[in-house]
């Protein structure tokens, strides 16, 4: 486990004047933590805060919602980005799960104050209320189409609503235990979800009805992700032809982040088992970086980075601290992930440093969405934040 640089959460705000500070810390295993401080002495001539940091650590690249930290010692460097906005009046409650629709214009978003809505990207405003299913509401995201939104609940159900009248259009019903996760094949005739019963389930939403168990995993299935395969990975075959109503399941791997340790692969279409791995702890989340490579988050904080061809090791085990993984999202040539403790960060391979997306301070990031230009994390104190264009900081 590498160094790892964590800031004030709201550090953004703390040197907004002259004279503010806010604390550092570079906690690396097997050593006393390193603590330490910024501070703004004014502004620069060309507009840009002066900041200096204390003994131990060094202030690089500064802009008015990013900043550069480096620990010489211990040869780690994160970027901090603050938020570009922060919606505190869409949810009372924790926020369990969020979405951004494909052209960046809409979210959604769940919440332990039993809600569910759809609102306006740019400002927050609250454009439908979707009401329905009963008691907690634990995943949602929109089809492709931006449209309509997919959601599972505590109460078994699978719904399908309009984001255009908050209609309920289909309802499914099968699993016997609360919907955990979700996921759409291609353009949205077929749709996934996986279960506290155990089962992955694959349905036809234009008949409103299941078409098979992908697979049975005798343990909860607490997250899912659909993607092509790498051509050269023997997804088997299945054992009667497929339905009719299956569409664009060939040549799909279904990911299951499982609660008894195991990460598993399989043939969508066919429902054979591909791979199974044992991790370090229940799994959270799961995502495709490429038809190669995945990613699986778990609940001892570690992120597993394993090739589909070769899943007897990971390729690479990313831990910054012993809180849980809760969310996983590609991002170029990387990803971001959220994790029970707060953190939030993207990391990427051809950068030398990490980039921390702050002010969520210790409460959980159960959730990241992306939008064509921003990140949206969905935090437990019940607050959206839209953070500054992660390439437009990259690049700037």
């Amino acid at each position: 486990m590498a160094a790892t640089l964590r800031i004030q959460s709201d550090w953004s705000r703390a040197l907004s004047r002259d004279e503010g500070e806010a604390w550092l810390s570079c906690r690396s295993p097997g050593k006393a933590t390193l603590y330490g401080s910024v501070t703004r002495r004014g502004l620069s001539s060309d507009g840009v805060p002066d900041i200096v940091a204390s003994e131990g650590f060094v202030v690089g690249e500064v802009t008015k919602k990013s900043i550069l930290i480096s620990c010489p010692h211990e040869n780690v460097s994160t970027k901090f980005l603050a938020p570009y906005t922060s919606f505190c009046r869409i949810h009372q409650q924790s926020i369990t799960c969020l979405d951004i629709s494909s052209g960046g214009g809409l979210g959604v978003s769940t919440s332990t104050d039993g809600t569910m809505k759809i609102w306006q990207a740019a400002n927050g405003e609250i454009r439908r209320l979707l009401e329905g299913h009963v008691y907690d509401v634990n995943c949602c995201r929109f089809f492709p189409s931006g449209l309509v939104v997919l959601s599972g609940g505590m109460d078994a159900q699978l719904k399908i609503w309009s984001a255009e009248d908050a209609s309920c259009v289909v309802t499914f019903k099968g699993h016997k235990g609360g919907i955990l996760d979700t996921a759409i094949v291609d353009r949205g005739r077929n749709v996934l979800s996986c279960s506290r019963d155990g089962t992955a389930r694959l349905w036809d939403c234009g008949h409103s009805s299941c078409l098979g168990t992908v697979a049975d995993c005798g343990s909860p299935v607490n997250g899912m992700a659909v993607g092509t395969a790498d051509s050269s990975l023997n997804l088997g075959s299945p054992e009667s032809p497929p339905s009719e109503r299956e569409v664009g399941t060939e040549g799909k791997m279904l990911l299951l982040a499982r609660e008894d340790k195991k990460l598993q692969g399989v043939g969508l279409q066919s429902r054979q088992p591909v791979f199974l791995f044992m991790g370090s702890d229940a799994f959270n989340c799961c995502t495709f970086l490429s038809s190669t490579y995945i990613l699986a988050g778990t609940q001892d904080g570690n992120i597993y980075q394993l090739d589909v061809r070769n899943t007897n090791a990971p390729i690479q085990v990313i831990h910054r601290s012993g809180a849980p993984v809760l969310s996983l999202l590609p991002y170029r040539d990387g990803f971001i992930a959220s994790q029970g403790d707060g953190t939030c960060f993207i990391v990427q391979q051809d950068l030398d440093y990490v980039l921390d997306l702050t002010e969520a301070d210790c409460d959980p990031v159960y959730k990241v969405g992306m939008s064509l230009r921003r990140g949206w994390p969905g935090k437990a104190d019940g607050r959206q934040e839209a953070l500054p264009s992660p390439q437009a900081e990259i690049d700037f």
